[in-house]
């Protein structure tokens, strides 16, 4: 049974919007067209109007009305997503959490902090290092995104090899039900066997089951040392047995990463860097002095019975970060290979143990692309992407691009790997969760359905 599609206009609650939010609603139409897209290649869909609430209660005031009335919700961060998860496909309203950007709690002797959904990663960690509480939090998709679309798309990044993804960094979550009602699940404590874990159905739920508007996350002590380095390789299938047998030898790698020759020669011309123009890992390593130290000279050591070269390293904060200035400008790069580009980016995860065969088939698939196809990825977890640099008023482009990105699921998927490792399902990966779960994305729609019997919370996303 499809899930409901019919929907009023925000007409019938604006009145009371204006009573609840005053100038905190918005129908200017340069704001909704900023809330009817992330960065990804989909369509600008705009609501109809777009909220600020500064607490949990707002909210689900907001939300009770849409319920009320039939009137679609889609939850906003920072629009820093990739796969249309904030498009509004069917109108609707927009709640936009980033006023809710308070720290409400940070536990330094539990190493944990409870923060509202628009708290953004990078304004937690200022205020860790601020307080001089020796913690960081770990999570690291790129952008400077908030904790609470974070959460809502299980959203993980270069430092999940050591620290894990939002899902294992999540500990108790506030949430607004489609209904209006207000429910706190998990607690602070490390475990629990409390009676289902709805706290991780909700994360990764991408906004379709509710609003997540405060987060208790998980902290880590401040690596005393921290070293980076980089290191070329002959070959992709070197360079992927290296980072096998570095993770094989209990090596604990913090941050692990490869690029294509196609993406260094990218990020040479847009960096002003002089990498060697061959597949280059990228490593970060945490801990004390000494063994920050050996646990660089043992990756050096494997790296070079592989064909590593060149091998560079860096203690020092400046140093380190003009090692790693290719991957961090690698969107970027890809970017300006073509003018007013919009990226099409993929995403599978695949086994470790599959990796080499996976990367390699990856490149075999977007040899013959007709525009540029970098892969690169945090390969100490089995997740790769490749990003092209789509002309977004092409359709034979699209069309193309979409054929290559199907193959790519269909590797990952006979390798049993996922259609996605970190960008979630949002609009264009719907087809795909089916492709990989089959009959479980019924039970899927049966839970949506239990929650949210009218479909009014972001729908057209996921199941």
């Amino acid at each position: 049974m499809d899930l409901p599609t019919e929907f009023n206009s925000i007409d019938v609650i604006l009145p009371d919007l204006t009573r609840l939010f005053g100038n905190r609603l918005s129908l200017d139409t340069e704001v909704l067209e900023a809330h009817g897209h992330d960065v990804s290649r989909h369509d600008t869909q705009p609501p109809q109007a777009v909220i600020y609430p500064l607490q949990t209660e707002e909210v689900a005031a907001a939300v009770k009305l849409c319920h009320d009335n039939r009137v679609p919700v889609i939850p906003f961060g920072t629009g820093t997503a990739v796969e249309g998860g904030v498009v509004a496909v069917h109108g609707g309203l927009s709640i936009d959490l980033t006023h809710m950007n308070q720290i409400l709690a940070i536990n330094v002797t539990d190493a944990d902090a409870v923060v509202q959904a628009g708290v953004t990663r990078y304004q937690l960690n200022d205020a860790l290092q601020t307080g001089n509480t020796g913690l960081i939090f770990t999570v690291n998709p790129g952008a400077d995104a908030s904790l609470g679309g974070m959460a809502a798309t299980r959203a993980s990044g270069s430092s999940t090899v050591k620290y894990g993804t939002m899902r294992e960094n999540t500990l108790a979550l506030t949430m607004v039900l489609a209904n209006g009602e207000i429910i706190r699940t998990g607690s602070r404590a490390r475990k629990s066997s409390a009676g289902y874990d709805l706290t991780h159905l909700f994360v990764g739920s991408e906004g379709t089951l509710g609003v997540i508007t405060e987060v208790t996350v998980k902290l880590y002590p401040e690596p005393a040392q921290i070293s980076s380095a980089i290191c070329p390789f002959d070959s992709i299938e070197n360079a992927v047995n290296a980072v096998l047998e570095i993770l094989a030898a209990g090596i604990p790698v913090a941050r692990i990463e490869l690029l294509d020759e196609v993406l260094i020669d990218a990020v040479n011309r847009y960096s002003g860097l002089d990498n060697q123009l061959t597949p280059t890992i990228f490593f970060e390593f945490h801990g004390s002095q000494d063994h920050v130290t050996e646990q660089t000279q043992l990756a050096k050591q494997i790296a070079a019975k592989h064909g590593g070269s060149a091998f560079q390293w860096a203690v020092d904060q400046q140093q380190r970060e003009r090692l790693w200035q290719a991957r961090y400008d690698s969107f970027h790069a890809v970017m300006a290979l073509r003018e007013n580009a919009a990226g099409y980016v993929t995403d599978v995860c695949v086994p470790v143990s599959k990796l080499a065969q996976c990367f390699l088939e990856a490149k075999r698939i977007v040899s013959e692309a007709s525009l540029p196809a970098p892969v690169f990825g945090h390969v100490g977890d089995g997740n790769f992407h490749v990003v092209f640099p789509l002309d977004p008023d092409n359709p034979a482009e699209l069309e193309e691009v979409t054929g290559y990105h199907q193959q790519l699921i269909d590797m990952a998927l006979a390798a049993g790997g996922t259609c996605t490792g970190e960008h979630g399902i949002g609009i264009g990966k719907r087809k795909a969760l089916r492709q990989e779960f089959d009959n479980a994305v019924d039970t899927m729609q049966q839970i949506k359905r239990a929650l949210d019997p009218h479909n009014i919370m972001n729908p057209g996303k996921v199941v």
